[in-house]
C-alpha cells in the first residue's frame, strides 16, 4: 500500500470550500479519492452532496458508523496559509476539511486491513445550515445501511495536539436559529412623528431580550442569546420602515429552549402594541443536543487511558451540532480533538495543527479495530 499524506488531502479540500447542500466540487474530490480504492472492499452511495461509503467486513454482525461533515462557512479566509481557501468569502473555519480527511484516513485502513464488522462512514453536508443531519438519517440509505453504533468527532483549538476531551452525557447544547423582522412607516428624518422607526424598535427590542436569560431561565440551567446581524436603513436622514435581527438560542435543555421562545414571542407582541408595528418570527433551523451515550462514551475513555492517551473530561459546551440528531436514535458519542490554535472555530485566521490529523487516524483505527 503506498502511504498518502492525508494532510496534502486535507489542504486539497481546504481551498475548495463550499457553502451547505453546494457541496458539488467537496462530493467529487471523495468520489475521486474512493474510485482509486479496490473496488471490492467499499460501496458508495450518493445522496444530495453527500456520501454514504460502506466498507466491507470479513464476517460482519453489524454496523458500526462514522460521521464527517463536509460543508464550510460563508467567512472570507485570513490565515496567509499556502493553500488558501479558492473560494472568495468562503472558509473550512470550522474545520470540516480535518474532519473529512481523517474520515478518509480511517476509511482507507479498514480498506486495507478489515475487520469483522461492516464500517459505515457518512459524509454529511450542510451541517453549518441548514442541516443534513436528520434528512440524512431519514434517507433511504441509512434505513438499508444504518449503523448500530455511531461515533464523531470536532476540532477544539483550545486542546493541544495529542489530547482528546470529552465526557459523558451532554456534550452540546440544543440551538435554534433567530430571525426577525419588523416591518413600520419609513420617512424623512425631520418629520419622525410621522413614522414609525424600526431602527428604534429593533433596538429596543435586542436591549429587552437580554433580560430573558437573566430573569425567565433557572439559574440553575443555562442559554445563551446572541444577536449576530442587525440590518435596517437605506441612508443618514430617511427613517428606516423596516429592520432584521439574526441570531441564536442555545440551551442546556428542551425546557429551557421552549421557555426562552415562548418568553420572546410574548415580548414580541408587546413591542407590536408599544411601538405601533408588525414583527414576525422565524426560528429556522433548529438542532438537537448532542448526548453522548453513558456506557459507550465510558468505554471510549477507559480505552484512551489504557493506550495512554490524553483524555480531559471537558464540560458540556453551547456549541450546536447536528450530529445529535444521529445519536438521538442511533448509540454512540462526540468528542473533541484538540489541534492547538490561537483562534478559535468561525474565525477568519482559524489554524489548526495538521500533526492531529495522522494522530486522529491512528487513535479511531486502533478504537474501531478494538471495539468489542
Amino acid at each position: 500500500m503506498t502511504m498518502i499524506d492525508f494532510k496534502e488531502i486535507r489542504r486539497d479540500l481546504h481551498r475548495i470550500p463550499e457553502l451547505g447542500f453546494q457541496e458539488i466540487k467537496t462530493q467529487q474530490y471523495l468520489c475521486n479519492y474512493l474510485s482509486g480504492l479496490p473496488a471490492e472492499r467499499i460501496e458508495v452511495k450518493k445522496w444530495k452532496t453527500g456520501l454514504f461509503v460502506k466498507v466491507h467486513g470479513t464476517e460482519p454482525n453489524r454496523v458500526i458508523g462514522y460521521r464527517a461533515d463536509i460543508d464550510g462557512l460563508p467567512i472570507q479566509e485570513d490565515t496567509g496559509l499556502e493553500f488558501p481557501s479558492n473560494h472568495e468569502g468562503r472558509m473550512h473555519a470550522c474545520g470540516h476539511d480535518f474532519h473529512m480527511a481523517i474520515a478518509l484516513g480511517v476509511l482507507t485502513h479498514f480498506v486495507h486491513h478489515p475487520i469483522k464488522d461492516d464500517l459505515l462512514f457518512i459524509f454529511q453536508p450542510a451541517e453549518e445550515g441548514p442541516g443534513g443531519a436528520k434528512p440524512m438519517l431519514k434517507s433511504d440509505i441509512m434505513k438499508e445501511w444504518k449503523p448500530d453504533v455511531i461515533f464523531a468527532l470536532h476540532i477544539a483549538p483550545e486542546y493541544e495536539v495529542g489530547t482528546v476531551a470529552v465526557k459523558e452525557g451532554l456534550l452540546f447544547a440544543n440551538t435554534s436559529e433567530l430571525f426577525i423582522d419588523f416591518k413600520g412607516k419609513g420617512g424623512h428624518a425631520a418629520y419622525p412623528h410621522h413614522t414609525r422607526d424600526m431602527i428604534v424598535t429593533a433596538s429596543s427590542f435586542v436591549t429587552q431580550m437580554q433580560s430573558i436569560v437573566s430573569r425567565n431561565v433557572d439559574p440553575l440551567d443555562s442559554a445563551v442569546i446572541t444577536v449576530g446581524k442587525m440590518e435596517s436603513g437605506t441612508v443618514q436622514n430617511i427613517i428606516a420602515e423596516t429592520a432584521r435581527l439574526e441570531g441564536t438560542i442555545r440551551t442546556l435543555s428542551a425546557q429551557s429552549m421552549k421557555s426562552v421562545k415562548e418568553r420572546l414571542e410574548a415580548l414580541i407582541e408587546g413591542m407590536k402594541i408599544s411601538y405601533d408595528c408588525d414583527i414576525e418570527v422565524d426560528y429556522g433551523s433548529m438542532y438537537q443536543q448532542v448526548y453522548n451515550d453513558p456506557a459507550l462514551t465510558s468505554d471510549f475513555i477507559s480505552f484512551l487511558q489504557d493506550t495512554d492517551r490524553n483524555v480531559v473530561i471537558c464540560k458540556e459546551a453551547m456549541t450546536g451540532e447536528d450530529f445529535g440528531y444521529m445519536l438521538e436514535e442511533i448509540p454512540g458519542f462526540m468528542f473533541w480533538l484538540g489541534v492547538d490554535s490561537p483562534y478559535g472555530l468561525h474565525h477568519a485566521k482559524l489554524n489548526p495543527k495538521e500533526e492531529a490529523i495522522d494522530f486522529a487516524i491512528s487513535l479511531l483505527s486502533d478504537y474501531i479495530s478494538a471495539l468489542k
